[in-house]
């Protein structure tokens, strides 16, 4: 491939290195953005530094890197306390208060920068995009090595929001999820909250040279909300977000120099590319995660659907067998009682057949003791259910079935005998229906 053999480590290196640094210390602080359901917080607070910015550059005349960054960081903690004002004065939602804030100092900056237009450039892909290609260019001597300004920069932000992270979880943790137990436990949940968005406030400043808009917000919200999909512990939701943030700026840049070449072009935006990765780790989250993937819970939906058919094909039977005892039940007598397609009925004959609870006997099936077993238990909840409804419930009789078919699908044998206890053991059910035994 012409992009490993024009790999350069002093350049795509770095350029890695600092994409992985922002997307990591992006990423530790996004959990608990994700938690607090305030995703578009990061997005916010990259549009309220305009403001910042500008006013640096008419104080000091110049835009030397540290005024830059201290008013960046300024106005970007401004635009998290002013969205939990406004939402707590105005009562409006987090993200009405987001859409306010932001879009009136980025109108405030904008304003500020064509003032100064003639003296300061403004580059709307670099905004955007960021200059992450550049930034082996702008280098550092830490002790005879030569490193880029933004990995040094980056890799201190990384270490803070760690260090936070780490020192203060478990009120973190208490906060997301309950902040009002969280005060009442002796924490101070106002102030964490307001720490936390001043972090993420210098997290967002401080990359925001490097990788642009597009990749700082991108890394704040995709990769953690990847890890919600993929775990519910807290801790591991974490680990998961860096890694797969890491993994991200790694695959986004080789991404940006490999897939161009495929429609005959060079390369593309290396932070773009990352964020697309990201976006990509996603998408496959939501196909196939173990718990909360599309696909995992549609086989979950579709298992259950043909447990509850086959629990009704042996329920049916049972009640036919009350009627006519030893009779074999043809697959269209089955079909029509049950109104379900005959490609599912099939399948679940031969389960049910293959679980030995039931046998083809002179052209029709019939159940065998485990079988009968099995649907005495499911008759037995279904009419002690019946029973509990109208006697504790007072469900009318013409909804009783209904109501009793879709519960008894989940009673075991001890729940069973909590409904005995709770309708002290009737033997029949309000049909007058015998109720039958547990065995």
């Amino acid at each position: 491939m012409a992009w490993a053999a024009g790999w350069n480590w002093q350049l795509d290196g770095w350029i890695v290195v600092a994409g992985v640094l922002c997307a990591v210390a992006a990423a530790l602080l996004g959990n608990f953005l994700v938690l607090r359901k305030m995703s578009m917080l990061g997005d916010a607070i990259s549009h309220g530094v305009l403001p910042g910015l500008a006013a640096a550059f008419f104080l000091t005349g110049s835009r030397s890197s540290l005024p830059m960054f201290l008013g960046a960081v300024l106005f970007g903690v401004l635009t998290a306390v002013m969205t939990q004002w406004i939402r707590d004065l105005g009562r409006v939602d987090e993200g009405a208060a987001l859409g306010v804030t932001f879009t009136a100092l980025f109108a405030l900056g904008l304003v500020m920068i064509v003032r100064a237009a003639d003296r300061v450039q403004l580059d709307p892909g670099c905004v955007l995009y960021g200059a992450l290609e550049l930034t082996p260019l702008d280098r550092w001597d830490l002790a005879g090595w030569e490193i880029p300004r933004v990995v040094v920069v980056l890799g201190v932000v990384l270490m803070l929001n760690l260090v936070f992270v780490t020192l203060l979880y478990k009120e973190l943790k208490l906060c997301s999820f309950d902040p009002a137990l969280a005060t009442t436990s002796g924490f101070h949940a106002g102030l964490l909250h307001y720490l936390l968005m001043s972090l993420v406030a210098v997290t967002a400043v401080a990359s925001f040279e490097s990788v642009g808009n597009i990749l700082v917000v991108a890394m704040f919200i995709v990769p953690p909300a990847t890890a919600a999909l993929l775990t519910d512990r807290l801790g591991r939701m974490i680990v998961w977000s860096a890694v797969l943030a890491a993994l991200s700026a790694v695959l986004g840049h080789i991404g940006a120099l490999a897939v161009p070449e495929w429609f005959g072009y060079r390369s593309t935006t290396t932070s773009g590319m990352m964020a697309f990765a990201a976006g990509g780790f996603f998408l496959l989250a939501a196909l196939f995660a173990p718990r909360y993937g599309w696909v995992a819970r549609t086989l979950r939906q579709h298992q259950w659907a043909w447990r509850v058919l086959a629990e009704d094909v042996i329920a049916v039977m049972y009640r036919w067998d009350e009627r006519e005892p030893g009779g074999a039940v043809r697959r269209s007598r089955l079909q029509k009682q049950l109104v379900t397609g005959s490609f599912a009925l099939r399948v679940v004959l031969i389960w049910q057949r293959l679980r030995g609870r039931m046998r083809l006997e002179a052209g029709g099936y019939c159940l065998t003791e485990r079988g009968i077993r099995y649907g005495r238990g499911l008759v037995r909840s279904h009419r002690l259910w019946e029973q509990y409804l109208v006697s504790a419930a007072g469900v009318p009789l013409e909804r009783l079935h209904e109501e009793a078919e879709r519960l008894e699908h989940f009673t075991g044998e001890a729940l069973r005998q909590r409904l005995v206890q709770a309708t002290n053991a009737p033997r029949r059910d309000p049909h007058g229906t015998p109720i039958p035994p547990e065995s």
